[in-house]
């Protein structure tokens, strides 16, 4: 399991320091920084992070003030100089407080907290146990789907065609309502006639999918946000 991680710092020193005791942490992976709140709401949701590490002594807007104006957040855990706002922190329900300096032993302590009440929510939450298909009406019979079977979705005129690993269904749906009862974490559109599932992506080339050997074209309106949910703040690169 990998928790993705945001560092809302105002001091450079500080964010450097984290940034280099997140890459020390193999369960860790850090998908943004943010000087201050202000700067990080927009990040929070667009690149799908599971844990923020928050500094409290900021201009403008400091970490406790973020923390009650925000409706939803990801795991908290609050890094700053000042130890008596501990006890003030652990009301708002953070993980955990770490009080500057702190070693990458300490880190560790609290990132591990958080590791484990992310594993339980997991195995606590109503997804887990949902079904891991759904049926539809094809040539006369109800056919059972696996939602990591499905490939991709093509819409044409007034029906859609679910191409599987193993076979093509054609159903008379739209695109938009079968897209709507699909879970979004795995399922997304990228052109007007095509829906893929991001787990059969092997590769993209410029403005082309592949999956599996299928090339599907992303369309021009759809490509930014394409790449943000396909990628979700794991490219690598140099």
């Amino acid at each position: 399991m990998i928790l993705k991680c945001l560092i809302i710092d105002d001091e450079p020193i500080a964010r450097k320091l984290l940034q280099e005791y997140i890459e020390e942490t193999d369960f860790l992976v850090l998908s943004g920084t943010a000087e201050n709140p202000l700067k990080a709401t927009g990040l929070i949701n667009k690149l799908d992070i599971d844990l923020i590490f928050l500094d409290v002594n900021m201009p403008k807007m400091n970490g406790f003030q973020f923390l009650r104006s925000a409706v939803k957040l990801p795991m908290v855990i609050m890094t700053t100089a000042y130890g008596e706002y501990a006890l003030e922190g652990f009301e708002m329900a953070v993980v955990d407080y770490l009080v500057k300096p702190f070693p990458l032993a300490r880190f560790l302590k609290a990132s591990q907290k958080a590791l484990e009440l992310k594993a339980l929510r997991e195995k606590a939450s109503p997804e887990k146990n949902e079904a891991d298909h759904f049926y539809v009406k094809c040539n006369g019979k109800i056919e059972r789907v696996l939602y990591d079977e499905l490939v991709y979705i093509e819409a044409m005129a007034n029906y859609v065609t679910l191409y599987t690993i193993h076979s093509k269904l054609v159903v008379y749906l739209t695109i938009k309502g079968l897209q709507d009862k699909l879970p979004a974490e795995k399922f997304i559109q990228v052109h007007k006639s095509y829906v893929v599932n991001t787990g059969m992506i092997n590769n993209i080339e410029g403005n082309m999918l592949n999956l599996n050997g299928t090339k599907i074209s992303i369309g021009l309106s759809f490509y930014d946000d394409v790449m943000d949910k396909v990628l979700k703040g794991r490219l690598f690169k140099r």
